[in-house]
Formats: structure tokens, C-alpha cells, sequence
């Protein structure tokens, strides 16, 4: 915080309108009656303290579908079949389930539909246990409790878009699609996956594509072959923007080929974690055990800590979720998330999903 240093002239009264230099006997009333007034009428009238937002919302499951291979899509609703607060495309909800487990998961319905919100969730065994637990638990009649809409991947509306989507990222590029044609804008849809029966929402983007003709694109391996990422990016409009969600191989091959395209603008979201770049290797310490743990230059705290707890919370991986947080005791953080703000930071907390120390430094956890 800067601070101004007064001037030397300041200490010296003005004069008072007849010219003459000194205090004002009205003005020294005025102002012993408001060096005790003002602090006592603070004290009986003290400004409000803004209650905390409880963000929370508990929803029932009223329908699951079958979108594909392996990739189901659950309808939730307020139990009372009450509005929900509103979200725009490419919003996401953090969702709690019944084991504990934090996920986020895009919303891919219609954000005009105020009465329900839709996800899709891809099963991946051998993963984080999170798309198990929604194949085999979430079920009709299920409750959940998720956090508001949060958007990560905003969708600026720009007038020529590219949107290209690889296998489950099609969730949170649907209703972008949907948003550009609603609003008569220049855009295309590129669909990628390995095979059309692992594609979600076929029978959707068919219908997208029959109102729009040439504008959707679906490219399987088996048919067409892996994709070429500035092949992909050919397709944008000189000028235009492009949105991109899908597997981590396909976004670093879309981001290293965007520079020689003709788009002007990148968007992108992951569904997994990002690679440790510019990393270097330190060391955390747990404040309960005494543990120290060696973290190498390309890995993070956050693997580390699940290879010792597989327990430990986690959920976007990528620094904007906020659930991994955790309190330094001591050391020297290098801040790489997007969620903390300079209090939160200066108070010890750290993201350790992607934030680090220096090279050969420690850490001290409060774990």
C-alpha cells in the first residue's frame, strides 16, 4: 500500500475568512462534538457485516440416459421442481457425491431450461474413483448436493467461432453451438473420438446439423483417421475465435498448431490436469506426522500427497476449484492458481493441485 507524505505546509492552519491565522472557535466546537459523537453513534449503529453466501444446493436425480459408450447423462431438478439459479455455456457444476468425492462436471443442457440442469459423465476405470461412483451410484431418486454454476470456459459470443470437441468435451461446447446459431453467428463444429458409438449427443448434433447445414462435423478415427490438430484449426475464419475442450494430447497438439492458424483467439478447458511446466523439484513437510515428501520437477504436491492418502480432496486439478487448499506453516509458496485472493495468499493458503516452492525448497503443511 503506498502512503503520501505530507508537506511540511500542511501543519499550518489556513487562515479564516477575515484573514485571520489560528483556530476558529466555532469550527474546535465542531469538532470536539464530532471526535465523540461519531465514535459513539458507530458503536450503537455498527455497520453490517454481509452474512455469508451458502452456495449449496441439493438436487435429485430425475433422469439418467445412456448417451454412448460408457458416457451416461443425468437430469437434476430441485426436489420441489423449483426454478434454478442460471448459468450460460460453458458453466460447470461442482458436484458432491455420496462418498464425499468433489467433481466437476460442464453442463450441457439448455440454459433456458430454469427447472433442471444436465451433465454427462464418461466412465474411466482406474481413474480418480469420481465417474464410477456416478455410474454406479447416481441413480432416479438420488440426492446431490452441488455448488451454483461456475464458468471456467466463459463463451464470449464471438461473430466467427470454431468450436472443436474431443470426445466427452463436447458437454461444455453444445450449448456454445447452440448459442452461436441462436444468435445467427459464423461458426463451425468439429467432433472428434475414436468411433461414432463413443460420441455423446449424436442424435443432437444431427439435429443441430439438419438446421444448420455444413456447420457440424463428426471425425472418428476409424473412419477418418486421428485428427490432425492444424488440420482442425484450418478450418477457422480469418479472425475468429476458437474453443477447444477435450483430451490433454489434443489441446497441447491444438495450442503448439494455433500460432500459424488464422484464428486470432484461444479457449480452451481441460478435464484433466494440466503438465507441470517450468517445475522444479522440492520438498513438502506434514506439520501431524513430520513426514517430508520429495515432489519432482514434473509432478505436483497434490499427486504426491494422493500417492501417500489417496483421501486427500481434490477436484479440477488446474487451480480455479478451490478444494485442495491447504494452510502453510512455513516456507515460501510459488503461486500458479487463479482461485486465491492476495488475503488468502498473505493468510497461508495454497492450492497444491498446481502451486509449488523454489527450486530445493520445503514447504510445511498443516496436514
Amino acid at each position: 500500500m503506498s502512503r503520501t507524505t505530507p508537506s511540511p505546509l500542511a501543519a499550518v492552519p489556513p487562515p479564516d475568512v477575515n484573514g485571520r491565522h489560528g483556530s476558529d472557535r466555532m469550527m474546535r466546537l465542531l469538532t470536539a462534538f464530532a471526535d465523540v459523537y461519531v465514535p459513539l453513534a458507530g458503536r450503537r449503529h455498527p455497520r453490517p457485516v454481509p452474512a455469508p453466501v451458502d452456495d449449496a444446493l441439493e438436487l435429485l436425480v430425475t433422469r439418467r440416459r445412456q448417451e454412448a459408450d460408457d458416457v451416461v447423462s443425468l437430469r437434476l431438478t430441485a426436489p420441489d421442481g423449483g426454478r434454478l439459479p442460471g448459468w450460460q455455456p460453458g458453466a460447470h457444476l461442482d458436484v458432491t457425491l455420496p462418498s464425499g468425492r468433489r467433481r466437476p462436471y460442464s453442463l450441457c443442457g439448455d440454459p433456458a431450461d430454469v427447472h433442471a440442469y444436465r451433465i454427462a459423465v464418461r466412465r474411466i476405470d482406474g481413474g480418480g474413483g469420481g465417474s464410477v461412483e456416478v455410474h454406479e451410484a447416481l441413480r432416479p431418486g438420488v440426492r446431490v448436493t452441488v455448488r451454483r454454476p461456475r464458468n471456467a470456459f466463459p463463451f464470449a459470443a464471438d461473430a466467427s467461432v470454431l468450436l472443436i470437441a474431443g470426445g466427452i468435451g463436447i458437454t461444455p461446447v453444445l450449448p456454445m453451438a447452440r448459442e452461436a446459431e441462436r444468435r445467427g453467428l459464423d461458426w463451425r463444429l468439429v467432433h472428434c473420438g475414436r468411433t461414432r458409438a463413443s460420441l455423446p449427443f449424436a442424435d443432437e448434433l444431427a439435429e443441430l446439423a439438419a438446421r444448420s447445414p455444413d456447420r457440424v462435423e463428426v471425425l472418428t478415427d476409424e473412419e477418418h483417421g486421428v485428427p490432425d490438430a492444424a488440420g482442425l484449426l484450418s478450418r477457422a475464419p480469418a479472425g475468429s475465435a476458437v474453443y477447444c475442450c477435450g483430451p490433454g494430447p489434443m489441446l497441447d497438439a491444438v495450442r503448439a498448431a494455433f500460432d500459424a492458424s488464422a484464428a486470432r483467439a484461444l479457449h480452451f478447458e481441460r478435464f484433466t490436469a494440466a503438465p507441470v511446466r517450468d517445475g522444479r523439484p522440492f520438498t513438502v513437510r506434514l506439520r501431524g506426522s513430520g513426514e517430508v515428501l520429495d515432489v519432482p520437477a514434473d509432478r505436483t504436491a497434490l499427486q504426491v500427497l494422493r500417492e501417500r492418502d489417496p483421501a486427500t480432496p481434490y477436484s479440477c486439478r488446474q487451480g480455479f476449484c478451490g478444494v485442495c487448499a491447504v494452510r502453510v506453516l512455513a516456507g515460501e509458496v510459488e503461486h500458479r492458481d487463479r482461485k486465491l485472493t492476495d488475503e488468502e495468499r498473505a493468510a497461508g493458503r495454497m492450492l497444491v493441485c498446481v502451486s509449488r516452492a523454489a527450486e530445493g525448497g520445503c514447504l510445511e503443511l498443516d496436514l
